[in-house]
C-alpha cells in the first residue's frame, strides 16, 4: 500500500478517515499506524476511563518516534463533528470521551496521552499521584523505591496502586474520596517525601533541583497540581519499545518486574487477565492523615 493511501472506518455510528496505515511509528517494534490503531482499540475502555472527562495533552510523532514530536494541547483543526472539546485559560483541549476520537487522534499520530489531575470544570483532584523519578536513564532500584514508598502507605491505612510510566519510573496511583484540596495532598506528599528521604537518604530526595539530585530518585510531590500532566494509565509512551503505563500489583513490584516489560505488543493479553487493577481498589479517606498532621 502506497504511503498515502487512505481508507474510511465506521466506529460506534462515525466516519473516521484513516491515512498512511503502513506508516511506521515504532520501526523497532514493527508497528506501523494501522497496527497502532487496532492496539488502541484494545486499549480504549481502560485508557478513556482516566482521559474523560480532563483536559487532555497528546505529543504527536508524524512521522514516528525517532523523528522530531511537539506537544499538542489546542485542539488540531480541521476536526470531525464527533470531537468534542472543553476550554480552558484559554486552551481548547480536546475531550477524550470515546473510542472514534481515541482513534481519530491516534491518526494524527498522537503517541501519547497525558490528562490533567481533575476533571473539566472541577478544581478538585480526582486522585492522588505520586511520582518516582529516576535521575538516570537506567534505574535498577526503581521497584525497591516504589516498594518502599508503598509500604509507608499501606502502614497508615492507604490503598495504593502503582504503575510504571512507561519510560523509567513508577507511579503511586491512589484513588480518593472527593473533597480534598491539590494543597492537602501536596502537604501529604510532603510528609511522606520527606519521611522516606531520612529512612533511605541514599535512595530518595525531593530535591527540585536535577543538577543537585546526584544519582537519588526524585520523590515529586510537587507535580500532582491543577493545571499539570501525568501520563495516563494505559497510554502508550514514544519509548523504542514501545511500551505503556502499565498499572501493577504490589507483588510484581516486589519481584522487580521491568517497564520495559509492558508494550503495545502485550498489553492486551495482560488486561484481559488482570482488569483494571486501578478501579479495583476503593477510593481511599485520606482526611484522617490530615487531622494527624495538623
Amino acid at each position: 500500500m502506497s504511503k498515502s493511501a487512505k481508507g474510511t472506518l465506521a466506529i460506534d455510528g462515525e466516519q473516521l478517515t484513516i491515512t498512511n496505515p503502513d506508516k511506521m511509528l515504532w520501526p523497532e517494534q514493527g508497528i506501523t499506524k494501522g497496527i497502532f490503531l487496532q492496539k488502541l482499540a484494545e486499549l480504549a475502555p481502560f485508557l478513556l476511563t482516566y482521559c474523560r472527562n480532563r483536559y487532555l495533552t497528546t505529543i504527536r510523532y508524524p512521522d514516528g518516534v525517532d523523528k522530531p514530536f511537539f506537544y499538542q494541547k489546542n485542539c488540531p483543526e480541521p476536526k470531525p463533528d464527533f470531537v468534542k472539546t472543553a476550554k480552558h485559560e484559554q486552551i481548547n483541549y480536546v475531550h477524550l470521551d470515546s473510542l472514534p476520537t481515541l482513534l481519530w487522534l491516534g491518526n494524527l499520530a498522537c503517541l501519547e496521552f497525558h490528562p490533567s489531575f481533575h476533571y473539566i470544570g472541577d478544581p478538585l483532584p480526582a486522585e492522588w499521584l505520586i511520582d518516582l523519578d529516576p535521575s538516570r536513564e537506567e534505574e535498577p532500584r526503581i521497584m525497591e523505591a516504589a516498594a518502599l514508598v508503598g509500604d509507608v502507605l499501606h502502614s497508615l491505612g492507604i490503598e495504593s496502586v502503582p504503575k510504571t510510566s512507561g519510560a523509567t519510573g513508577v507511579q503511586i496511583f491512589v484513588p480518593i474520596e472527593r473533597g480534598l484540596t491539590f494543597d492537602q495532598l501536596r502537604k501529604i506528599g510532603k510528609f511522606i517525601g520527606t519521611y522516606v528521604v531520612e529512612k533511605r537518604p541514599d535512595l530518595f530526595t525531593i530535591e527540585r533541583l536535577k543538577k543537585d539530585r546526584g544519582t537519588k530518585i526524585y520523590f515529586d510531590y510537587l507535580q500532582h497540581y491543577a493545571g499539570k500532566t501525568l501520563s495516563a494509565p494505559y497510554t502508550p509512551r514514544a519509548r523504542k519499545i514501545a511500551s505503556v503505563s502499565t498499572p501493577l500489583t504490589w507483588d510484581e513490584v516486589r519481584r522487580d518486574v521491568h517497564p520495559t516489560d509492558f508494550h503495545l505488543l502485550n498489553i492486551g493479553e495482560r488486561l484481559r487477565r488482570t482488569g483494571d487493577l486501578i478501579a479495583q481498589t476503593r477510593p481511599q479517606r485520606l482526611s484522617v492523615i490530615l487531622e494527624h498532621l495538623k
